[in-house]
């Protein structure tokens, strides 16, 4: 979509990956990040990366990179908080680094939820469990989100719901499978 920035969200620790970088981790050949990075893309008119470590190796796939302007890796909204400050447009689609299988038609799905019910967040939703870290936001929440992350709260699920709010139903629940541990990667 020409109007919509999306964020690859990679800035966090990697703890249940033995502290690795997710996204830097390979994945039949080649970085995690590179697999959503492709699927993600080509529904988007401008692509930023969160990350807060290994900069420069996130810049090398040509993307600008963003870091958390809250300290000690606030989690996925705060990566979510700083793409919202760099948006050139209105809408904001995060997704996380180690989601290789992302639907293809994310953006579009996302889109068409958020603008039936005229809410402020679009989540995705498959096989009745929501995936809230794959959303598509209007940029101003940010200043909701300031203030609930100023609170000290982390949980994407608690924020969103404060806000107007869809979830929007996805066939396939395996798009949604992420690569959290070694175990996983096997």
């Amino acid at each position: 979509m020409d109007d919509v920035t999306g964020v690859v969200l990679a800035g966090g620790r990697g703890s249940r990956m033995g502290g690795a970088d997710k996204g830097l981790v390979s994945f039949r050949g080649r970085a995690l990040v590179g697999w959503t990075l492709e699927r993600l893309k080509p529904q988007l008119a401008e692509l930023l990366i969160s990350a807060n470590r290994n900069i420069e190796r996130y810049a090398a796939y040509g993307y600008p990179v963003v870091c958390d302007e809250s300290p000690g890796y606030a989690g996925p909204l705060a990566g979510l908080h700083a793409a919202l400050g760099r948006a050139r447009f209105d809408l904001v689609c995060s997704v996380p680094c180690d989601s290789p299988f992302l639907p293809l038609d994310l953006v579009r799905r996302l889109r068409a939820g958020l603008d039936r019910a005229q809410a402020d967040i679009a989540i995705a939703r498959a096989a009745g469990r929501v995936h809230p870290v794959f959303c598509l936001c209007r940029r101003g929440v940010r200043k909701d989100l300031e203030a609930y992350l100023s609170a000290g709260e982390r949980r994407l699920e608690s924020w969103y719901r404060r806000l107007r709010h869809v979830e929007v139903d996805f066939d396939d629940a395996d798009a949604f499978r992420n690569i959290n541990t070694p175990d996983n990667l096997a």
